[in-house]
């Protein structure tokens, strides 16, 4: 076996939710999944699609089609300019698309910033390929990234060759998102320091209160865009992830991606087709939801002393503990399932900088929602 495993572990978030999945009657606010339904109209693309014998491959990098869509919906929402011909991938979910990043632009030895609290997703994958992770703890800036963390720690590191940086916004699990002028200034700090970025902007469509910006506008040669559909059009088990990047990068890794799975799944790259193309405005809508429930949600755990950031993005509450508890995550999620069967993710799942916090996820049911207050109020009161 690859020894690289050992070093790598099952991601905290599906341990601690299949940990809890046993308990009747648990609400879960765990995973990152749209409550919603793929809209129909996206469905019935698919169904279509069958009934016509569209089983055969696809072109390795996608459905030119399906990638004119995706250059089209960036030009048009974020004012980044793609070729849908040799500068856009369609891959196995944005999990792919970041996976065959990390194994084509960086090599054995390298070393990656990764800016903390943050998905857990990658680390493992850095780690698979014998790529150093340098943390930055972002906490005493509330949970922001800032020029100045990327160069105090690139110089605190002076021995490491350091080739890039992931920068995941808005951000799983904070909610932290950045504007145009934050993003300009990052942008200047990575190139400056000849950085890679890996721009997971999975959650684009979901930004509130302002327009998701892309950093790729202000680095696009030293950025690869990760995205997809899954929280976008409520799609994440049809697994169409999108990887932009220059032509020298995209061409290189599809020698990956091709090795790798080939092809994305043509019916569910038909069914993209139609998301893109006349879907859209399907995020918005779930977009107005979320805004209501993250504002229900934040307010409710306020009262009941748990201190959070805003989230402009996503649908996660990062919230840290009353402060009359243990700061231990682990212990209070566990006991909280146990006690008043509601499920919520530890602080730690995303690194050690979330002790004492725990995520929330509001792709829930107002109902589910509701319960998982008051649930939480009791435990609160009586623990």
């Amino acid at each position: 076996m690859n020894p690289a495993l050992d070093h790598i572990a099952i991601s905290g978030i599906r341990r601690f939710n299949d940990a809890v999945a046993g308990i009747p009657d648990m609400v879960r606010l765990t995973l990152g999944e749209p409550d919603f339904n793929t809209p129909d109209h996206i469905k019935q693309a698919a169904i279509k699609a069958i009934d016509d014998d569209q089983s055969h491959y696809t072109a390795n990098a996608g459905d030119p089609r399906l990638r004119a869509a995706v250059a089209k919906t960036w030009h048009d929402k974020y004012a980044v300019d793609y070729r849908a011909e040799d500068e856009i991938l369609v891959t196995v979910g944005a999990t792919e698309a970041i996976a065959i990043a990390l194994q084509g632009l960086f090599t054995p030895g390298d070393a990656v910033l990764v800016p903390v609290p943050v998905y857990p997703g990658y680390i493992p994958l850095l780690t698979l390929n014998h790529i150093k992770p340098i943390i930055i703890d972002t906490r005493a800036n509330d949970f922001s990234l800032t020029p100045e963390m990327i160069d105090q720690t690139i110089a605190a590191h002076s021995n490491d060759h350091i080739a890039g940086i992931i920068l995941n916004y808005p951000n799983n699990p904070t909610g932290i998102t950045y504007d145009a002028d934050q993003l300009q200034a990052l942008a200047q700090a990575c190139v400056a320091h000849d950085l890679m970025i890996l721009a997971d902007e999975i959650y684009a469509e979901l930004t509130y209160g302002a327009p998701h910006v892309s950093i790729a506008k202000y680095a696009w040669d030293h950025t690869v865009i990760i995205s997809g559909l899954s929280k976008s059009h409520a799609m994440t088990g049809w697994r169409i992830g999108f990887l932009l990047a220059p032509a020298e990068i995209t061409q290189a890794l599809k020698k990956i991606h091709q090795y790798t799975v080939t092809a994305a799944t043509t019916v569910a790259q038909i069914a993209g087709i139609e998301a893109l193309e006349h879907g859209q405005d399907d995020g918005a809508k779930m977009r107005v939801i979320y805004q209501q429930r993250r504002d229900y949600l934040l307010k409710a755990l306020q009262e009941i002393g748990f201190s959070a950031i805003d989230p402009q993005g996503a649908f996660y509450l990062f919230a840290k503990l009353p402060e009359r508890f243990a700061q231990d995550s682990e212990k209070f999620c566990t006991d909280l399932a146990k006690a008043d069967r509601l499920a919520i993710i530890p602080g730690t799942a995303f690194g050690e900088v979330g002790q004492g916090y725990v995520r929330m996820s509001y792709a829930a049911s107002e109902e589910n929602l509701h319960k998982a207050v008051e649930r939480l109020t009791h435990f609160v009161e009586t623990h």
